[in-house]
C-alpha cells in the first residue's frame, strides 16, 4: 500500500534547467550575464554569457558573444559566436555562426550551423567562479559595472 514507486528517479540537485530571467523582445542589452540560473533571450544581447544553468535564445532573440558558456543552450533565434555547453540544441528556426564545443548535440530539420562541432567526453565550463562581484561603493561607470 505504501510501496515506493521504483520507476521514479531522484532529480539531481544543483542542476538548473528552468528559466529564471527573461530579456524580452524589443529590449537591447550590452554587458555580461554570469552566475546560476536560467535566462531566456527574446531581445538583442551583446557581450559575455557564462552561466551555470540554462540559456534559451528564443525565435526573436539575437545574441552576439565571443563564446556563450552554459550547461544547456537552446537556440531558436540567432547566435553570432561560439558556444560551449554540456548540451546544445538548435531548433528548426535556430541559426548559429560560430564553433561549438559540446558534450551532447541535437538539431531539428531546418536548423543552421556555420562552424565546427567538437564533442568532448569531459567538458569543463568553468562558470561556477564567474559570479558577478559587486562594485566598490559608489564607483560604477555608465553601464553600472565597476571600472577596471
Amino acid at each position: 500500500m505504501f510501496k515506493r514507486n521504483s520507476n521514479q528517479q531522484p532529480e539531481s540537485p544543483g542542476r538548473i534547467e528552468r528559466v529564471t530571467s527573461v530579456l524580452g523582445e524589443g529590449i537591447g542589452w550590452t554587458g555580461k550575464i554570469s552566475g546560476k540560473g536560467g535566462v531566456r533571450i527574446e531581445g538583442i544581447f551583446e557581450g559575455e554569457i557564462a552561466l551555470q544553468g540554462l540559456v534559451v535564445v528564443g525565435e526573436t532573440g539575437k545574441v552576439t558573444c565571443e563564446n556563450v558558456r552554459a550547461n544547456t543552450v537552446i537556440v531558436a533565434g540567432a547566435v553570432h559566436g561560439g558556444i560551449t555547453a554540456e548540451k546544445l540544441e538548435i531548433r528548426s528556426t535556430g541559426r548559429v555562426w560560430g564553433n561549438v564545443t559540446v558534450g551532447a548535440f541535437a538539431t531539428e530539420e531546418g536548423a543552421f550551423l556555420r562552424g565546427q562541432v567538437t564533442m568532448e567526453d569531459n567538458l569543463k565550463l568553468d562558470v561556477s567562479s564567474e559570479q558577478s562581484k559587486p562594485a566598490p561603493s559608489g564607483q560604477t561607470d555608465e553601464s553600472g559595472s565597476a571600472p577596471e
